[in-house]
Parts: structure tokens; sequence; C-alpha cells
């Protein structure tokens, strides 16, 4: 009798033969991470944050040679890798070289973007992007809600000019910064400070100042710049230009070397973020004149200066010359919407950002004019926009009013104290009444730091994260208006 081969039946199209464990691992980080740049950008972020947090733990970070407590090594590894600023440690003093390199080399990850710097050294290493690198630089150049394998040409950067724009991100970072370093340096050394301590100060300060994190290694802070009009302009020109987005410096290089026009969200960026800088200043300037314990204590001519210094400040810097908790509390208010905003979207900065500020605004004036289109430099914005921008607005009040209550509950400290750090923490902005500094109890740190991290990965990078950014409506219901307003 004759053996035959057995034939095994062939599998049809909905049917899958065995997977091995690690072809299942990688279907799995197919399908929840790599499919969607909003949940990756979430996991690279967190990962990011937990090595960092180790590191920063570890005996070698410490001056004193003791490990850091890990709610304070979590808290700095979060304020670095988001591009805070905020402190419970003496930054000038707590840390040894290893740590002060950690913190450096965090703060310039998270300013420049995690995976805008992977695809940066991927253009590098192969000299060409792939559809899904250009997508995951798409989504942290804008925070508008990218589908995985297809990309709006209506964006304000473009698929096609991912690479143009990557270029432009590493070319500006280390051209601004280095401009940034060789205006600092020279003041540090007249300053007394020793060739290494200007250095290397001089270019953690220029890193710092650029990728609006707010960090100061120097032992006296910024109070002893405080009458120093060539400091302090120069932190704030490096701390605006990493406020207002690699895409709006893109557009200028594009202007300046091909005479291209500029498109309406560079300009609703320039444009606001001067605005809000300005009326900053003199809500600064008319507050807190008379006030002996900031402006009042300084020389007149001086007190333009530094209103203008915090006022730049509030869009994502947290640099201060003067104490920001001897403020009035009105002050504080008044900086608590500034900072609630924050600066330009696809920057080192946070909050809401000066665009959608910016497109609520057009919309209300659509709506008082009676007209159904919103416009702006003679150009029409899609009400989808409008929508995304409201959804951010409600999500990070949410998240601003959720925090505040918590903190307000460990801490019992002041209502503008902790809402003044808590809008800090979630606009990654850095500025402090110094309730972070006071011995803030473990549980109140970690909600901040939960708050840094909610306020860096974007509200709309989280929403779109936690669910399908779209889906298909097969039908629609019948229209029915309720009464607003």
């Amino acid at each position: 009798m004759a053996i035959g081969r057995q034939v095994r039946p062939a599998m049809t199209p909905g049917q899958r033969g065995p997977a091995s464990v690690p072809a299942r691992i990688q279907a799995f980080f197919d399908r929840h991470l790599v499919s969607s740049p909003a949940r990756f950008a979430i996991v690279i972020f967190t990962g990011l944050i937990l090595i960092f947090t180790a590191l920063l733990a570890l005996p070698i970070s410490s001056a004193s040679g003791q490990p850091t407590p890990i709610a304070d090594a979590l808290f700095t590894a979060v304020s670095a890798i988001c591009v805070t600023g905020l402190v419970t440690l003496d930054m000038s003093t707590h840390w040894s070289a290893f740590g002060h390199g950690v913190v450096l080399l965090g703060f310039q990850v998270g300013g420049v973007g995690v995976l805008t710097l992977a695809s940066v050294m991927g253009l590098i290493v192969s000299r060409r992007l792939g559809l899904r690198a250009k997508l995951m630089a798409v989504n942290d150049a804008s925070q508008s809600r990218v589908q995985s394998g297809a990309g709006s040409d209506t964006q304000a950067i473009r698929i096609g000019e991912i690479g143009g724009l990557l270029g432009t991100v590493a070319l500006s970072t280390l051209v601004i910064e280095l401009a940034l370093f060789a205006s600092i340096f020279p003041r540090l050394l007249t300053a007394g400070f020793s060739l290494w301590d200007s250095t290397w100060q001089g270019f953690y300060l220029a890193a710092s100042a650029f990728t609006n994190t707010g960090f100061v290694p120097l032992v006296d802070g910024m109070e002893q710049f405080v009458a120093d009009p060539w400091m302090l302009l120069t932190v704030a020109v490096g701390v605006f230009l990493g406020s207002v987005g690699f895409p709006v410096i893109f557009a200028l290089f594009r202007l300046a070397k091909y005479r291209a026009r500029l498109g309406v969200h560079a300009k609703l960026t320039l444009f606001t973020t001067l605005a809000l800088i300005v009326l900053g200043m003199i809500l600064i300037l008319a507050l807190e004149w008379g006030n002996p314990s900031t402006l009042g204590a300084q020389d007149e001519p001086v007190r333009p200066l530094n209103a203008f210094f915090v006022s730049v400040m509030t869009r994502s810097g947290g640099f201060s010359p003067i104490d920001i908790g001897a403020m009035n509390g009105s002050t504080l208010l008044g900086l608590d919407m500034l900072m609630f905003v924050g600066g330009g979207s696809a920057s080192t900065a946070g909050g809401i950002k000066v665009t959608t500020l910016a497109v609520l605004f057009l919309a209300a004036f659509a709506e008082a004019r009676g007209v159904k289109d919103m416009e702006a430099f003679d150009r029409r914005i899609p009400v989808d926009v409008l929508r995304v921008s409201v959804s951010i607005v409600l999500w990070a009040a949410t998240i601003v009013a959720t925090s505040s209550i918590i903190v307000l509950h460990i801490t019992k400290a002041p209502l503008d104290y902790v809402l003044f750090d808590v809008i800090s923490a979630f606009a990654t902005c850095g500025l402090s009444t110094g309730l972070t500094s006071n011995d803030l109890p473990d549980a109140a740190k970690y909600t901040l730091a939960a708050t840094m991290w909610a306020g860096r990965v974007g509200t709309v990078t989280l929403a779109a994260a936690l669910a399908a950014s779209q889906r298909r409506q097969l039908f629609r219901r019948a229209e029915e208006r309720p009464i607003v307003g």
C-alpha cells in the first residue's frame, strides 16, 4: 500500500497560520503604537522620562554622592524632557557634572522633539525619509491629527516639505544655540566667572533659553543680571525664537531665501505672539510699578526692561530676574492667562498655543459680524480648525482644574500660588511662586509631573492616542438647535 503525502488544506484569506512570539510582539507594536504617531509619541516620551529618572536617581548624578529621592528625580526628569523648568531641588548645587549633563541632554532632546530628533538622525544616516517617518515628523511638527498612511495638504507643514523642515530644525537649533552662547560667554567672563564655568554654563543657558526650559545653573540665578540689558535681551531673543516654532522659522527661512509668501500660520503666530508680549509688558508695568518687592525696588529705567523680559518668559521661557512669589495677586492672574496661551505650535513652548487663541478670536469676530467664514490675511480658515481649537481649550482647562484641585487639597497652599504653578506646569513654562521648592509633598510632585507630561505631549495628541482620530459615520441625525448663551 503506497503511502501518499499528506496535503495541508489551503488557507483561506481570512485564516492565519501560527505566528512566533517575536512576530506577535511586532504585530502588537505595529497595531497599537507604530500605526498611531500620536500614541507612539506618548510612549517614547514616557519611556525617555523613565530612563532619565533612573539616571538622575543614581548616586553619581548628585554632588553629594547620595541617591536622589525618586520623587525629585522623576520631577526633574519630567521637567527636563517636557522642557518645563520647574524644580524641587537647587539646580546649581544639587547635581554633579554627570547630573548636569543628563539634565542638559534631557531638555535638548525634549526641546527639539523626540520624534523630530529621531527623524533627523534617520535622515542623516539613510539620506532619505520613509512615509512613516514623515508622518511621525508631521505629527511632531503639528498638533493636528494625522491619519496613518495619509496626510493633508492643507496642514501648515505638508509631508513633501518634511525633509526641508527637518533640515531647518537641525540647522536652526545648532546655529541659534551657538549664537546665543557666543553672546552669553563673554558676559559671564566679564562677570567674574572662570573660563570653564563661562563655557559650560554659557552653553547650558543658551540651550535652556532656546528650548524654553528655564533651568539656570548659576548659583544666584538670573537675579544678578536684573539690570543687565545684554544678558536679559540675549536670553529673551533665545526664548522668543524657540517659542514661535520650527514651522515659522522654516517659513521665515524660505521668505529670506526664495521670497516665498508667509502662510497664515506664520503670520498668525508672529502677530499674536508679539501682541501678547506687548500686552503682558504693559500689564506688568501697570500692576507692579509700585511694588517694593518687585519692580518698585528697581531704578525706573530698568523697570520696563524687566517687565518686557518677564512678559517674554510667559511664552514658556521660565527665567525670571525678580521674585514671582512677591508679585500682586492681580499680576499673577494676568500671567496665568499669558502662560495658559503659551507659544507657537510645533515649538519648544507649551500652552494651548497662540494660533488656538487667534482662531477663537477670529471665530468670535466672524460671529459678531454675522459672516459664515473665519478669515485672516485674505485667507479662509476651515471650520474643523475651530473644532480642534475648542477641543484643545476644553482639555487644557480640564487638566488645569483637576490638577489645581488635587494640589490644593494636598498642600493647603493659597489658591493664586497653586493655580500659577499648575498652569506653569501644564504650559511647560517654569515660572514659579516658590511652591515647588518649599518642601512640596511627594503626592503633589507626582501630580505636577503628570501635569507637565500632559501639557508637553499635547492635548490633541493625548486625545488622538486614546481614541481613533476619525470614525466613518454612515448616517446623520436630524438637526435641532439648542439655546446657547
